[in-house]
């Protein structure tokens, strides 16, 4: 909470601010209660602080009360109405009882101690658990708790007083001359750029001109308090080791300068502390360790891998920061112990309920697309992945390894066989599937007589490549005023058709429409159906006969064509499969390689977060305007278009994913390992390749720069010298030609 920000009546605190609500009506009372009535000019950014509303005006009170909720949460539609308790606590607020708050402790810690406020009628001690370590009472005295740090002070409130006492315990402070003194504070500004604005209701790039901050709520957490969780979700800070030596530099009973060790695994760090003057000792452990593993280690790896980040890239950035990490070995190990099998388990019981609950709806309406690991035609994997149209979801993905089907050719029909079979094993029937035109894909799905459909954005993309093609000659520069007219008509023809013979009819008619003929001799399709228009332009026209139309109705007739636009696509197309294999590469990028289990983890995951995020909405602004942004694609070749902006997505399904494995797998990870065992695991491509020694290899390793020119080179005196230029043998016999065909 930035410290700027106070109530507009000069109450003090600043825990529960409200803003301006933005209904006009409430609005209006708002003001009218501050100013006593509505004026012409006012700022926007004005709070109130809760001590200006009575208990019924929030939602979550009880909860809040109880301390099961951090901050206030305002019914809509509340209006302030109390102006005389500028000093009145939250506890005061309500009828009955005082409030108060329980503080567990996190990590290892040592003594607890009471706070207890002094200087009023009445005292109240109230029991706090710190975060972390938790020093005695003498570690809190003065000439302890010197740092290079900045100085700061606790503030500490009586609960079912009417008074609030400061016990000035300063946090860390610059000593000079043995005196404590504040540092000086760096000027600011009217909003420094370090505050962050409490924007969570809205992503950031929707913010625009009608923004207003003051329609969110806004609030600041005490320093001690916090709502007790488990260990894998508490909050973490960086710490530097300079800082918490002068934690155990003396002792706490004595003041003496003690002895003290460092123990660090990783990310894990733990001080023995030992006086030896009076032999008080102790341990601090920066995490908790269950067994062996600390867990902010095994947190650290699931963090990475679930969000599909680069445990290599993660570690360079520690090593810029001189933070300490555990090596990629460890990451290794926790990945194949405990964050593969958690993956597998979600996706294989996810998987199970939305194909009983496709179930019921009966026969499935599906698409299917095949992605390399590799640009080429040399891939060494291939993932086909089988969408479902109606509910835009992954049912199903496979990873198939070239080498066991003979060749990166057949990995796309071996794909597409292994995802209709475990439909078929669940009870599930396939109406059809569009897909693109891979000639083994047709045969494979008329043997299996499942109905096949070709997506319409592939055909248009190798049709365009022969347009383009031609209308680069020089009696074809009409065609280049007709590409995009071409495109449109074949999206038109394809969905506004119920059959394929009606396709085709459309599809053919527009050899006629470049000519400006629009009734047609077909039966199915005898005119046009646009409005009639007589151009000024015959020039834009395709004149009959012409080198031009001839080659244009080479290309739109062909028999392939025609036989093709007949089985496109009426409506579902694979657009959306293709942005998730856009989604894919954030996960597994191309250019890295991955075994066969991680690369199939990978992309088990990349299908969980599209299934999370399929239709999320379009965003808005504050007024409920539709955002949406202005994008120049490669495709368009310059042309500007609009695109919807979406909301941010979520990532439920990594909370889920960290749940499962500290809470279940980290337990107990025997049952989860043998469901990875199941997974048939093909060997890699250097195992059918006999391994030569490195004797050999060194033997037979020749250098560029040793070559000699004209093809020849030396092949049993490598360290002789080479002649730069070469045009013949010349008689010398430790050149021999390289091209088997010269004699």
């Amino acid at each position: 909470m930035s410290q700027w920000r106070r109530c507009v009546l000069g109450c003090a605190s600043v825990t529960q601010l409200f803003g301006l609500p933005k209904e006009e009506e409430k609005k209006n009372q708002w003001l009218k209660f501050i100013y006593g009535t509505r004026p012409d000019q006012y700022n926007l950014n004005i709070f109130l602080c809760f001590r200006h509303f009575t208990k019924d005006s929030f939602v979550n009170w009880a909860q809040f009360n109880s301390g099961f909720s951090k901050r206030l949460l305002l019914k809509d539609g509340s209006v302030p109405t109390l102006f005389d308790q500028p000093g009145a606590s939250v506890s005061q607020l309500q009828d009955t009882g005082t409030t108060q708050t329980r503080f567990q402790e996190v990590g290892c810690q040592t003594d607890h101690r009471q706070t207890i406020s002094v200087g009023t009628q009445s005292v109240a001690s109230k029991k706090m658990f710190s975060v972390g370590t938790q020093l005695s009472r003498g570690t809190l005295r003065e000439h302890h708790m010197r740092s290079k740090g900045t100085q700061a002070t606790v503030s500490c409130v009586s609960v079912g007083t009417k008074t609030t006492s400061r016990c000035d315990f300063p946090l860390s402070s610059t000593s000079i001359k043995g005196q404590l003194v504040r540092p000086r504070k760096r000027p600011r500004l009217e909003m420094d750029e370090e505050e962050e604005a409490d924007t969570s209701a809205e992503p950031a790039e929707l913010l625009d001109s009608t923004y207003n901050p003051g329609d969110f709520v806004l609030t600041e957490e005490s320093d001690m308090s916090f709502v007790p969780r488990t260990a894998y979700a508490d909050d973490k800070y960086v710490v530097f080791e300079s800082c918490l030596r002068e934690l155990f530099d003396n002792c706490p009973v004595c003041n003496t300068r003690c002895d003290v060790r460092r123990l660090r695994i990783g990310t894990y760090v733990a001080f023995n502390q030992f006086c030896p003057k009076c032999n008080y000792s102790r341990q601090w452990q920066s995490q908790p360790m269950v067994r062996s593993t600390p867990v902010g280690n095994l947190l650290l790896s699931a963090a990475t891998y679930f969000t599909g980040a680069s445990f290599i890239q993660l570690e360079k950035i520690f090593k810029a920061m001189q933070l300490q990490i555990f090596p990629s070995d460890t990451f290794r190990m926790h990945a194949r112990n405990f964050l593969e099998p958690a993956i597998i388990h979600k996706w294989t019981t996810d998987q199970q309920i939305l194909l009983q609950q496709l179930k019921q709806k009966g026969m499935l309406r599906l698409c299917g697309d095949m992605r390399a690991d590799s640009p080429g035609h040399s891939a060494n994997y291939g993932s086909y992945t089988v969408m479902h149209l109606e509910s835009n979801t992954i049912l199903d993905l496979q990873l198939v390894q070239s080498n066991e089907v003979r060749g990166s050719y057949r990995m796309e029909k071996e794909g597409l066989k292994r995802c209709l079979d475990l439909l078929e094993s669940n009870g599930l029937e396939v109406d059809y599937i569009v897909t693109d035109r891979h000639p083994q894909i047709q045969k494979f799905l008329r043997e299996r007589n499942i109905a096949q459909f070709y997506d319409v954005w592939h055909f248009v993309k190798g049709l365009s490549k022969k347009l383009d093609k031609v209308a680069q000659n020089k009696e074809c520069v009409v065609l280049r005023k007709w590409l995009r007219s071409i495109k449109n008509h074949l999206y038109w023809s394809a969905n506004s058709s119920k059959t394929g013979p009606e396709k085709v009819a459309k599809w053919t008619s527009l050899v006629n429409h470049i000519q400006n003929v629009h009734k047609h001799e077909n039966p199915i399709f005898r005119k046009c159906e646009h409005l009639d228009r007589v151009s000024r332009d015959p020039a834009k026209w395709f004149q009959p006969g012409s080198m031009a139309l001839h080659k244009v109705e080479k290309i739109l007739c062909n028999k392939r064509v025609l036989k093709d636009v007949e089985k496109l696509s009426p409506h579902f197309q694979t657009s959306s499969l293709e942005a998730f294999h856009r989604l894919i590469l954030r996960f597994t990028p191309k250019n890295v390689v991955f075994p066969f289990l991680g690369r199939l983890c990978r992309l088990y995951l990349a299908a969980m977060h599209y299934n999370e995020n399929a239709d999320y909405s379009q965003a808005t602004t504050s007024l409920g305007q539709a955002v949406d942004k202005d994008v120049f694609p490669k495709s368009e070749k310059g042309e500007c278009s609009e695109r919807p902006v979406k909301m941010v997505p979520t990532y439920n399904y990594v909370d889920d994913l960290m749940r499962l494995v500290f809470e279940e797998v980290f337990e107990d990870p025997v049952p989860f390992a043998e469901e990875m065992h199941k997974i048939s695991i093909p060997k890699d491509l250097v195992f059918q390749y006999e391994r030569p020694s490195k004797e050999e290899v060194a033997a037979q390793h020749v250098s560029l720069f040793s070559q000699v020119a004209g093809g020849c080179r030396r092949i049993d005196q490598p360290d002789q010298e080479t002649p730069e230029y070469n045009t013949g043998l010349d008689h010398n016999p430790d050149l021999v030609l390289n091209s088997p065909s010269t004699s």
